[in-house]
């Protein structure tokens, strides 16, 4: 879920083109439960193989990497969720039960024959497993994409790379990778432009957006130390917010007080007990500096093998992939055999 801050961010809308010749770290968790919600059959049922295993993931991360990659030579490095925070348990609980409850009224939209109310709830029981996280990263190494095992959040671990100048932007829906420290983040990389509110039953419109993190807090006038504290007033995955502040509410509190220690009285006693842990969490997170971000090679037999042999795609379907990243690496390879040659005259 993250944190919210929408109604006090500073962004800026942006065009697949424009990030071009730019490589992204993408939550790669956060990027196949968008595809886990909404690749799903009419009656909300997710995508599977004849041996039950779920693919709707796969279908989706195969199909938008390789068109940003080769239609928009956007580069991407994907970056794997680790062992959660402790103090995440509870946040995972709560998303668990929804998730239940979904799956009943799923259950019962179908009985009664409500396909369209099935759909909007199927959305919301989307579970990522780790044998489905096992796949994607089959995908992605057969595919010659690099990817990142973090050993906590992956949204920590883009922010890091980001900040050391080894990718350009995080990427994530979510605004937790500025709490880290990102000075970029890009939101809703999406080609269909389109995002489904399963509360509503409709789509909304989409564009990329790019969140430069140094001017957001210019613009409030505020420091990440301090945005921070403003998230944990608003509530984040590790705590519960003070009750009654929303974003503008907690930017006024630490632009007036400057700290949550500086606060008053009454509202320092509404504060989570556990607010220093969470800035920790935060302000310095578990990353490790242990990968590459290197382009493998593409192992065609193997996809072949993997996705039409196991997972039962469409081999004329997987050709179209396999043709694109193909001309993608030729197109990589001439390009670096241009830049070392010397110049002719």
């Amino acid at each position: 879920m993250g944190v919210y801050l929408t109604p006090i961010v500073i962004k800026r809308v942006l065009t697949l083109r424009s990030l071009g010749g730019k490589l992204l770290a993408v939550d790669a968790n956060n990027y196949l439960y968008q595809f886990l919600s909404l690749i799903r059959m009419r009656d909300g049922s997710p995508l599977r193989d004849s041996r039950g295993n779920v693919t709707s993931h796969l279908v989706g991360l195969l199909h938008r990497t390789t068109r940003l990659i080769y239609d928009y030579k956007i580069s991407l490095v994907f970056v794997f969720d680790g062992e959660p925070p402790e103090m995440k348990r509870r946040e995972l609980e709560r998303r668990r039960k929804a998730r239940e409850k979904a799956l009943q009224e799923w259950r019962k939209a179908l009985e009664e024959g409500d396909v369209a109310a099935a759909f909007s709830k199927a959305v919301m029981t989307s579970r990522l497993t780790e044998p489905m996280v096992e796949d994607a990263k089959r995908l992605l190494e057969l595919l010659g994409i690099p990817y990142v095992q973090a050993p906590g959040e992956a949204e920590a671990q883009s922010a890091y790379m980001a900040m050391r100048g080894e990718v350009w932007a995080a990427s994530s829906k979510d605004y937790d990778c500025l709490l880290f420290g990102a000075p970029r983040l890009v939101r809703f990389l999406t080609i269909t432009g389109k995002e489904f509110l399963p509360s509503r039953g409709v789509t909304r419109p989409l564009k990329p957006e790019l969140i430069d993190l140094q001017r957001f807090l210019s613009h409030h006038g505020i420091t990440r130390e301090q945005l921070v504290d403003l998230a944990i007033l608003v509530g984040t995955d590790f705590n519960d917010g003070v009750k009654g502040i929303g974003p503008k509410t907690a930017l006024k509190l630490i632009r007036k007080h400057g700290s949550l220690e500086n606060l008053p009285p009454d509202l320092r006693e509404s504060l989570p007990k556990n607010y220093e842990e969470v800035r920790r969490i935060f302000l310095h997170p578990k990353v490790t500096s242990e990968y590459t971000l290197h382009y493998g090679e593409l192992k065609e037999e193997a996809l072949y093998e993997f996705l039409c042999g196991e997972r039962g795609f469409s081999k004329r379907r997987v050709k179209t992939v396999v043709e694109k990243m193909r001309r993608f690496y030729s197109w990589r390879r001439q390009r670096r055999l241009k830049e070392w040659l010397p110049e002719t005259r």
